[in-house]
């Protein structure tokens, strides 16, 4: 009886994991669909760059709300206004990349796709070979205060090289991410799809600004 108990409890897990998988990847589907359309807004308009202070103010706030109505309906919208704006604010970016360099469009479909195929690759590798990476997430925790800090240093005195290396450090860190949050739901440590959607969608949205100034750095050709 206990072992039938336990098969089905494990049965009710599993099902409940694959659920949050699967909610989680069609809501990031939909929420990166809806940031592209953001970012072609921004781009068309020529919108200014936003103001640094006011950009974390708004990222942050968005990230608070999103987290705060998590578990209720407002989820949805949250992570959609979230998602609209990091989507928003990445356009006078690419804008800047397609203007400065002769091969800016090609800059920046590289590191596009280079970034889907990381992500598939490594969501695919942790989804098929099961592997629990939960231990990872305080080694992350710390390498992202590190790159943090010495991304500050590089731009408070101006050591482009540094810059790089800061650059080429997040594009790992937020590989290590895709893994480790893939892991968490696949594992039941995390049972939410908007906070899963979420944390999944910075970290490639990290990915893939890193994987541009790299690019940028080495094959780069200003106008």
């Amino acid at each position: 009886m206990r072992n039938r108990v336990n098969v089905a409890s494990r049965s009710r897990s599993q099902i409940s994991e694959n659920t949050v998988l699967k909610n989680t990847y069609m809501l990031l589907g939909m929420t990166f669909c809806f940031s592209a359309i953001m970012a072609l807004v921004s781009l068309m308009t020529n919108a200014a760059p936003i103001n640094p202070l006011l950009w974390l103010a708004a990222m942050f706030g968005l990230q608070y709300a999103t987290v705060a109505n998590s578990q209720t309906a407002w989820g949805i919208p949250m992570i959609f206004a979230f998602t609209g704006f990091m989507g928003y604010s990445i356009g006078p970016i690419i804008a800047l990349y397609l203007g400065a360099y002769s091969n800016g469009s090609e800059l920046v479909f590289t590191s596009l796709g280079a970034t889907g195929v990381i992500f598939f690759a490594l969501s695919g590798y942790v989804i098929a070979n099961g592997k629990d990476y939960s231990y990872m997430g305080g080694m992350l925790f710390v390498a992202i205060l590190v790159a943090f800090m010495a991304g500050i240093g590089a731009m408070l005195f101006n050591m482009p090289i540094l810059s790089i290396v800061v650059s080429g450090a997040f594009a790992l860190i937020s590989s290590g991410l895709i893994l480790f949050h893939t892991s968490e739901i696949i594992h039941g440590g995390e049972k939410n799809y908007i906070l899963a959607t979420m944390s999944i969608f910075i970290a490639i949205y990290n990915l893939f600004l890193s994987l541009l100034r790299i690019l940028a750095f080495f094959a780069g050709n200003r106008d």
